[in-house]
C-alpha cells in the first residue's frame, strides 16, 4: 500500500445537549478528520480527538491541524506498506517529533483504516479483536442539581447502558455518590474526577471508600503517577488512569508504582493503534483491566473504538455510546446503534469509508486542505 493523498477536513456541528467536566463546557463538536488514499485507491478515515482549549490536554486542534500539515504528512510522504507489520511500523515515522500524540494517532489510525479497506480485511480483526459485541457503559456530565442527574441516570439506566459514570469535582462529589447510591442501589457506578483535586484531599476522597465504586479515575494531576500511587495506598477505592496513561512506558510506569489498577484506554491519548496495542499487551501480562474511554467522538471514532474494544484485555464497559448520545445527525450512515440494550455489535468493516457520508462531511465542513 503507497499513500497517494491526505487531506484534512475541520467540521463543526452543535451537539444534542451540552457536556461538561470539571475542566469545562463543551456545546459544539469542532473536530479534524483525516482522509487518506492510497495508490489502489483504497480510502481511510480516522478523528483527531483534541479539542478547540488546551483542557484536557495541551493539544488543540489549532496545534493539531498545524502538527499534521508542517510536520506529519511530510513525514509520511512516500511511505509504502507491503503487510501489517509496516502498518503496525508506521508511527515510527514520527518519533523525531515529540509529543503530540493526538495529532500522531490521527494520520496512523486513518493509515491503518486504510490498509483495513484495501486488504478487504475488518479492523477489528486487524487489530487482534476477538469479540462479536461489546458492553457499553455511559458517562454523564455535571448538571444543574442533583435532582437533574438522577433523572438523566434514570433514562440511561431504562435505556440499558451497564454502566454509569458521572464527572465529580469538590463541592459535586460526596453527596451526589450518596444520592445515586439511594436512588439506585448497587448499580456499576464510578466517578471521574478529571484531576480535579490533590493529595491534600486524601481524606476527603477516603469517604468515597463506603459506597462500593468500580474505579475514581484520574483524581490528581494530569502528569501525575508518583502522587496517584500513594493516594492508592490510601484508600481502597481502585484508582484507574487516563490523562496520565500516554505511552506504553508511562503505562508500565504506574502499574510498577502501584499508581493504578484500571486504565481508561483512548487510543488518541497513546498516540494510535499500535501503541494501543502495546499498552493492551502490558496490561495482559500485568492483569490490569481495560476500558475505552471515549471523547465525545463522531461515528467515525466510535467505529474505531469498537473496533479496539473488541480485544480481549477490554473487560469492562467502555464509553463508546450511539451516535444518537450527542449527535441528532452524524457523520456516519446508519448511525452506531444498540444491538440489544447496553451492547454495541463489532462489525466486519473493512474501514469505515462504506460508512462515511459524504454529505454530512460537506454540510459540516469549515476548512479543508489536500496534501
Amino acid at each position: 500500500m503507497k499513500l497517494r493523498k491526505v487531506t484534512l477536513h475541520r467540521l463543526e456541528s452543535k451537539m444534542r445537549e451540552p457536556f461538561e467536566t470539571s475542566f469545562g463546557r463543551e456545546e459544539m463538536k469542532n473536530v479534524i478528520i483525516v482522509e487518506v488514499e492510497t495508490e489502489a485507491g483504497a480510502t481511510g478515515f480516522a478523528e483527531c480527538v483534541t479539542s478547540v482549549e488546551p483542557l484536557y490536554s495541551s493539544e488543540t486542534n489549532e496545534t493539531a491541524w498545524h502538527v499534521l500539515r508542517d510536520f506529519l504528512i511530510p513525514l509520511a510522504k512516500g511511505w509504502q506498506g507491503d503487510s501489517l507489520s509496516d502498518v503496525s511500523s508506521f508511527w515510527r515515522l514520527f518519533s523525531p517529533i515529540r509529543g503530540h500524540q493526538m495529532a500522531k494517532a490521527a494520520l496512523e489510525m486513518a493509515v491503518w483504516d486504510a490498509w483495513s479497506n484495501e486488504s478487504n480485511i475488518p479492523l477489528h480483526k486487524l487489530l487482534g479483536g476477538v469479540k462479536s459485541e461489546i458492553p457499553v457503559g455511559i458517562s454523564v456530565g455535571i448538571q444543574p442539581d442533583v435532582s437533574a442527574l438522577l433523572s438523566k441516570i434514570d433514562g440511561y439506566l431504562k435505556e440499558g447502558f451497564q454502566r454509569i459514570k458521572v464527572k465529580i469535582k469538590p463541592g459535586w462529589d460526596i453527596d451526589v455518590i450518596a444520592a445515586i447510591r439511594d436512588e439506585f442501589g448497587d448499580i456499576p457506578l464510578m466517578a471521574d474526577a478529571n484531576s480535579a483535586y490533590t493529595l491534600a484531599d486524601t481524606d476527603h476522597l477516603k469517604r468515597l471508600d463506603a459506597y462500593n465504586l468500580m474505579m475514581i479515575e484520574q483524581p490528581l494531576g494530569y502528569d501525575d503517577i508518583v502522587d496517584h500511587a500513594h493516594l492508592q495506598s490510601n484508600i481502597q477505592t481502585p484508582i484507574c488512569l487516563d490523562e496520565s496513561i500516554h505511552t506504553p512506558a508511562d503505562a508500565r510506569k504506574a502499574i510498577q508504582l502501584g499508581a493504578c489498577h484500571i486504565i481508561n484506554m483512548k487510543v488518541g491519548r497513546v498516540g494510535g493503534f499500535a501503541q494501543a496495542l502495546a499498552i493492551h499487551e502490558i496490561c495482559r501480562k500485568e492483569s490490569i483491566p481495560l476500558w475505552c474511554g471515549g471523547m465525545l467522538e463522531t461515528g467515525i471514532g466510535r467505529l474505531h473504538n469498537i473496533a479496539l474494544t473488541a480485544l480481549p484485555g477490554f473487560t469492562l464497559p467502555g464509553d463508546t455510546a450511539p451516535s444518537a448520545r450527542y449527535f441528532d445527525e452524524d457523520i456516519i450512515h446508519p448511525p452506531v446503534t444498540f444491538l440489544s440494550p447496553g451492547v454495541l455489535a463489532v462489525e466486519d468493516l473493512s474501514g469505515v469509508a462504506s460508512r462515511v457520508d459524504a454529505n454530512r462531511m460537506a454540510k459540516w465542513t469549515v476548512q479543508k486542505e489536500t496534501f
